[in-house]
């Protein structure tokens, strides 16, 4: 390493900028072969140890995706602007005025016949 001090504050603007040109173009290259460097290491590790079936894909070899899950059909109903709710999660706002201006949540459950199961509105 060279062994010079540089006074930066006594420094022109025009040299101070090639200095950071030159520091910027070998802190790139340094970057660049650490980096191939650790790929490299990862991909030897990955290999030998067989638990990753690429370099990046954190799911081991042999082990199963995971599974879909069902779709949650809707439970409640707004009547007024006919959103649902499966029940399932925080409650829409909707709802929760509902309850705390005196509604029941029975009012708003969904039959499969007609689209409501609770009170109906004439």
């Amino acid at each position: 390493m060279l062994a010079k001090k540089f006074e930066l504050d006594s420094m022109q603007v025009d040299d101070l900028w090639s200095l950071h040109q030159q520091i910027s173009a070998i802190l790139s290259t340094r970057i660049k072969a650490e980096k191939h460097e650790l790929e490299k290491r990862l991909t030897i590790l990955s290999r030998g140890m067989g638990l990753m079936d690429q370099v990046g894909n954190s799911r081991p070899v042999g082990e199963r995706p995971r599974r879909r899950y069902p779709i949650v059909l809707p439970r409640y109903r707004n009547p007024q602007t006919f959103e649902t709710w499966s029940g399932r999660g925080k409650r829409p706002r909707w709802l929760v005025a509902a309850i705390k201006s005196g509604r029941k949540i029975e009012e708003f459950l969904m039959n499969e016949n007609n689209g409501t199961r609770g009170r109906q509105n004439p």
